[in-house]
Formats: C-alpha cells, structure tokens, sequence
C-alpha cells in the first residue's frame, strides 16, 4: 500500500460556488431589496412583513450581512440624501446590483426545486393561496 505525502491546498470554491447558497438573512435582504432601493430600517420592516412577522433581522445581522452583500458586490450603496436629511444624518440605501439579482434569482430557484420535492414526498401540500400579508412598499422605494 503507497500513502501519499505530499501536502495539496485545498480547492478554493469558484466565484459563483461561494455565493450558491445564501444565509437566510442574506437571501431575505436580496428579496426586500427585489422589489426597489430602500434603507436598513426599510428592509427590516420588509422582511418582517413578508414573512408574517416569522423572521426579524436584528441591527447586528442586517448590517453585518449588507457589510459582506457590499464586499462581494450583490448590493450597491446608493448616494442620495432625502430632501430633508443632510449627509450626516441620512439613511443609507441600497439597491441590488446585477449580480445581486442572480444570485437571488439562482436561490429562489434552487429553494422552488426543494420545495417541489418535498411536495412529492407529501411533505407539503398544495396551497391554494398565500397566507402572506402582501409586501408594504409603494412605488418599489422606500
């Protein structure tokens, strides 16, 4: 029997692997932010109200994961200021940017395919129509 020893670096993940599968705060923040531009707060509510109250994304998680969505590009920080906001005191909004929208697109998708299994499996039933409150944005901006 020949053990190696020879000492390999472990694969790096592509680009596009890392981003594959989301934290599920990431991928909620990609959802408020699919439907327009809106601040932190904004999104906070965003995500309470789509999933009836089920997910609250504290100030700790919700900036910590925009920080990295910023790093790797899925969001872009917008320069404006309301009419009535300096620049030292305004809210920061975000929008998403192409890449964002992909890789949202790519996990609703592979989370649709999971949920198409466990119907399959009778893990789920076939709802009839959304227990969800509607999402509160006017307009698509906050």
């Amino acid at each position: 029997m020949v053990t190696s020893t020879v000492k390999r670096a472990a694969p790096q993940p592509a680009e596009d692997e890392a981003a594959a599968v989301l934290t599920p705060a990431v991928f909620h923040i990609l959802l408020a932010l699919s439907d327009g531009n809106s601040h932190g707060y904004g999104i906070m509510q965003d995500v309470e109200a789509f999933t009836g109250g089920d997910i609250r994304l504290g100030p700790g998680t919700l900036y910590r994961s925009i920080q990295r969505m910023l790093v790797d590009g899925l969001i872009e920080e917008l320069e404006i200021a309301l009419h009535d906001e300096s620049d030292d005191d305004r809210r920061r909004h975000y929008r998403l940017t192409k890449k964002g929208l992909e890789i949202a697109q790519r996990e609703a998708r592979r989370l649709a395919d999971l949920v198409d299994v466990a119907r399959q499996r009778n893990l789920l039933v076939k709802r009839v129509g959304s227990t969800r409150p509607p999402s509160p944005r006017k307009g698509g901006r906050r």
